[in-house]
């Protein structure tokens, strides 16, 4: 595109709130190596560190932008992008000019490329991947999904989903999150290839890695939750679908719902698309449930909270369960009411009352002994609800 720019100075100051603009005033003549592209405008700010910016603007005008620094990875219009946008705005006489010779450039190198043999662009790729590990690892991946070695695509996923090589102080950089996302493409290719089984093994294996790491990192960004959410994802593809004789809730994995580890399963486990595939033979693993709740809470996304635990006291009704339920809803203020009633009702279902009971005490009797329903809890208890020992 060459068309002139159409975002203002009055749209920055929009973007980025009064205080954010009048900081990145300051930051302007620390901009250097300003690109001006065909949409994207590409530039370098010097600050506390180097910091890389990235203007966009869409077919109808609008603005957007991204910067690496901590405030930008939140999702902000931060000062750098203000910085950024008042140099380009400084250059807005040249910009179609700039426009139309990055245009020549792209043409002129895809030209280049088309020209060359097939010896001569593998030639290339192989010298750019030796001054580009990480590159290299990706195109690595690419090649063994391709093929049979399951096992090299596991290593190599794993791979690209360390955060190590990407946390400093206690966060991980933007950059983690494309590497990443071919760790989930290369899952979704092994699942379109035909090897879904692989695809299932591996996909719960990433996410048990994952939510190891998620308790050691600043994720306020949400980039490892958008990860996990990517890979619970691929998961899903890959598993098969449900018995009919079994119809999960709404967004579960069949294959982590199964019950146990073949036809003795004891009842169902759960796995709720965001907790699939790290479910023990009981059930989901606590840690990554914990790791789903603590992100959905950070993003105040309590309803999602509520409904996580719902479903697992539904799957596999329990005293913890019932407790997790209750203190996630009163936390979204929801418990009171019909969710209460409704989560007691789970429990009357789960444990019809057989007459003379003796053995085997009641979870509805003992929820409502937790919640100090005294009256409630005798009246259960005499509908045949209770043991002796309750």
């Amino acid at each position: 595109m060459t068309h002139a720019l159409a975002f203002t100075e009055e749209d920055l100051r929009r973007l980025a709130g009064a205080r954010s603009f009048e900081r990145g005033v300051g930051y302007a003549s620390a901009v250097s190596r300003l690109e001006i592209g065909g949409e994207t405008t590409t530039v370098t700010v010097d600050g506390t560190d180097a910091y890389e910016v990235e203007l966009t603007e869409d077919e109808d005008g609008r603005l957007s932008g991204w910067c690496d620094c901590p405030y930008g990875r939140e999702g902000n219009f931060c000062k750098h992008c203000v910085a950024v946008g008042l140099a380009v705005l400084e250059q807005a006489g040249s910009a179609p000019r700039q426009r139309s010779a990055a245009a020549s450039r792209t043409r002129l190198l895809d030209d280049w490329l088309e020209s060359r043999t097939r010896e001569e662009l593998a030639a290339l790729i192989r010298e750019q991947l030796a001054v580009d590990r990480g590159r290299g690892r990706r195109l690595e991946l690419r090649a063994a999904t391709a093929g049979d070695d399951t096992a090299i695509v596991r290593e190599r996923i794993l791979s690209l989903l360390d955060t190590r090589p990407f946390a400093s102080y206690g966060y991980v950089e933007y950059a983690y999150g494309q590497q990443a996302a071919e760790a989930v493409a290369a899952l979704r290719a092994l699942t379109a290839g035909g090897r879904a089984a692989d695809a299932v093994e591996v996909a719960r294996e990433a996410l048990r890695t994952l939510s190891r790491t998620y308790g050691e990192i600043d994720d306020s960004d949400g980039l490892i939750g958008d990860i996990a959410t990517g890979l619970a994802e691929a998961h899903l593809e890959a598993c098969p679908p449900a018995p009919t004789r079994w119809r999960p809730p709404s967004g579960w994995c069949a294959t982590c719902l199964a019950g146990g580890r073949g036809p003795q399963g004891r009842g169902p486990g759960v796995g709720r698309t965001w907790v699939a595939g790290a479910e023990s033979e009981w059930g989901p693993d606590d840690e990554l449930v914990a790791f789903v709740c603590d992100r959905d809470t950070r993003a105040g996304r309590l309803a999602d909270v509520v409904t996580i635990h719902r479903d697992l006291l539904g799957a596999r009704p329990s005293l913890t369960a019932y407790q997790h339920l209750r203190t996630a809803a009163r936390t979204a203020g929801t418990w009171e009411g019909a969710e209460r009633a409704g989560a007691l009702g789970a429990l009357r279902a789960s444990d019809l009352p057989v007459k003379g009971r003796w053995y085997g005490g009641s979870v509805l009797v003992d929820a409502l002994m937790d919640d100090a329903d005294v009256e409630a809890a005798w009246q259960a208890a005499a509908d045949g609800y209770a043991d002796q020992r309750q």
